[in-house]
């Protein structure tokens, strides 16, 4: 049975994806295929490839569902621009279409793995307790960084003046869940967006998808739920960094020959 809310937004416009069009079940041409006179074209532009980096093997559905990324929270709580991520709901509780977040997780895992390719700033986000200690240990075992704490307004809109001296700024914000609470918004989502800074977030069915450039729709809370998710940003992260690693040498070895 369907929520009140999602009942009133399908009368009135009809949200059902059909699943034999769903890209999460398209089969992904594989970087073996592309060569050119017996040679792979491995490291000159990895924008012409849909998947450069193979992320479409690092999950299937079933993982999702082993993780139980599909439970949402109940549907009184349901925030009404996450609808079209929804399969439906049972026993109260709202039920994500894996289908759907396996493509947006996809392509969030791609476009992660671009950055660390360029050697961009990598800052993992997250506000629940339970999960903070595996999220700073994702961060150091791949190099980046991590936020679990309080997040001060103005970190990122005002950091020359914060701390006394021009600042980088994170190249790509990872949200495990973008609420500080169970009613506001993680503060950092709306600095990130007004700072133009891209950023992935897991968004339950309580949130609100709007300043996330690659919103991931599915469970925020479950321990078994995050660390699926930082397993899989990890790895992304490191094929970027491993693809880019063979790239400087590829180029050191031509420059040597010359």
């Amino acid at each position: 049975m369907y929520p009140r809310i999602l009942r009133r937004m399908l009368k009135s416009k009809p949200l059902v994806i059909p699943r034999n069009n769903s890209t999460a079940s398209q089969p992904i041409e594989d970087l073996e295929t592309n060569k050119i006179n017996g040679t792979e074209t491995i490291t000159k532009n990895p924008l012409d490839y849909p998947d450069f980096f193979q992320v479409h093997k690092l999950f299937t559905v079933k993982d999702l569902f082993d993780a139980r990324v599909h439970f949402g929270h109940k549907e009184g709580s349901l925030n009404e621009f996450m609808a079209p991520y929804l399969y439906g709901s049972r026993l109260g509780h709202l039920i994500f279409d894996l289908d759907i977040t396996a493509e947006h997780l996809r392509k969030a895992l791609n476009f992660t793995a671009h950055i660390a390719y360029r050697g961009g700033v990598i800052c993992f986000f997250n506000r629940n307790a339970l999960n903070a200690h595996l999220v700073e240990k994702t961060a150091q075992e791949c190099g980046e960084y991590a936020h679990t704490r309080f997040w001060r307004g103005g970190i990122f809109t005002n950091a020359n003046h914060q701390f006394g001296a021009i600042t980088r700024l994170p190249d790509l914000c990872i949200f495990l869940n973008t609420q500080n609470n169970i009613l506001h918004q993680h503060t950092a989502v709306r600095d990130s967006a007004k700072m133009l800074i891209p950023t992935i977030g897991i968004v339950d069915t309580n949130c609100n998808p709007n300043l996330i450039t690659y919103p991931v729709p599915g469970n925020d809370d479950t321990p078994a739920a995050i660390q699926l998710y930082c397993k899989l940003f990890k790895a992304a992260i490191q094929l970027g960094k491993e693809a880019r690693m063979k790239f400087l040498q590829e180029e050191d070895q031509v420059e040597t020959n010359k």
